[in-house]
């Protein structure tokens, strides 16, 4: 059996300067909120709908950087979507030199896009540190 790779979307996302918190218990957080995020693929268009996107990451002592997501989307037809996604990021590298890799859930009760709840996606995504760009796969 091989794994198929659909392309499903590319996402733009804009980032606020991080909330540091170091040495915590789980290691040190930065809390990276979305100031505004857009999508386009051939079945699934849009932008991300209101303020509550973020990142809650977490990088261990060694570097490894955990991601946590969630935010809603609009699409271009008014349908919501809600996204989480965890993943991972080499952050003893330079900002913008290691790719981040995701893995995207969504959820939603709009009819026109119920195939949705039923993928697993993939992402890899390069940023700046300001620009977050990925892009997103459906794994079949």
């Amino acid at each position: 059996m091989t794994i198929e790779l659909v392309p499903l979307m590319t996402a733009t996302i804009n980032l606020r300067e991080p909330i540091m918190l170091p040495n915590t218990p789980s290691g040190t957080r930065l809390i990276i909120e979305v100031a505004s995020a857009t999508f386009e693929g051939d079945r699934i268009r849009g932008k991300q709908k209101g303020v509550a996107a973020a990142d809650w990451l977490t990088v261990g002592p060694e570097g490894t950087g955990t991601l946590d997501v969630r935010a809603t989307l609009e699409t271009d037809d008014g349908a919501l979507i809600y996204s989480c996604y965890r993943g991972r990021l080499d952050v003893s590298q330079p900002v913008g030199s290691a790719p981040i890799y995701a893995a995207p859930l969504y959820e939603t009760g709009d009819e026109r896009y119920a195939w949705i709840n039923k993928i697993q996606a993939v992402g890899k995504g390069t940023t700046d540190g300001q620009l977050l760009e990925y892009e997103i796969y459906e794994l079949r």
